[in-house]
């Protein structure tokens, strides 16, 4: 019961200092904003296919060469999965 008790009073004196109640009030917003997800199941299945691909090197760009680069890998496993429906962000556009 005591260390209950000295519980609460931790958390009502975090309370009352203006720059925790500031902290939690964006981190809050933060969270509700970011508590979707980005990407679904079918995207996550459709990276896992061409991750293990690439690492086993069989992963092929254009049907020819083989993909040596881990970011271009990503890449086309994003494509694929846009191509699939799955459900990823858009494109960054070029500046």
């Amino acid at each position: 019961m005591a260390n209950r008790s000295s519980k609460s009073h931790r958390s009502s004196s975090r309370s009352s200092s203006g720059k925790r109640s500031r902290r939690s009030h964006s981190s809050a917003s933060h969270k509700s904003s970011s508590s979707r997800r980005k990407y679904g199941p079918k995207a996550k299945s459709k990276m896992k296919k061409v991750m293990h691909e690439y690492k086993h090197g069989k992963l092929k760009s254009g049907g020819r060469r083989k993909v040596k680069s881990r970011k271009q890998a990503i890449a086309i496993g994003m494509s694929e999965a846009r191509r699939s429906g799955a459900k990823v962000p858009a494109r960054k556009k070029a500046a």
